[in-house]
């Protein structure tokens, strides 16, 4: 079973980017409404073909390189954390070994970023 990842640590691994690939699973129109910086968008129905991609495939469909199956940590998000566990077990399948959900989602990651730029 994949790990999972609070709003404080992962803010903590985005301030240091080469520790993290966070991938977003939601849909596209949830996409619209925003993300977190730095995600790549790969929905959930889409994530196993992604997964099995060769690195050369992966680069030209998401335009960044495939994640190694020992990346450090490999972070999911969804809405609300349902389907971002579903792609974390699901890239545990593929053999990734660092596999987290981030449990806030982005619902959580919106609500706290909106109040800190507010101040």
């Amino acid at each position: 079973m994949a790990g999972t990842i609070k709003y404080e640590e992962l803010k903590a691994l985005l301030a240091k980017s080469g520790d993290l690939v966070l991938i977003d699973v939601r849909g596209d129109d949830e996409v619209r409404g925003g993300r977190i910086p730095g995600s790549i968008h790969i929905p959930l129905p889409m994530l196993d073909n992604a997964l099995s991609m060769k690195p050369d495939e992966f680069k030209a469909r998401y335009k960044v390189a495939k994640p190694a199956q020992d990346t450090h940590k490999l972070v999911f998000y969804c809405q609300s954390g349902r389907r971002g566990e579903m792609a974390a077990n699901k890239a545990q399948r593929h053999g990734y070994i660092n596999v987290y959900n981030y449990d806030g989602a982005y619902s959580e990651w919106s609500r706290r970023e909106r109040k800190q730029t507010q101040f």
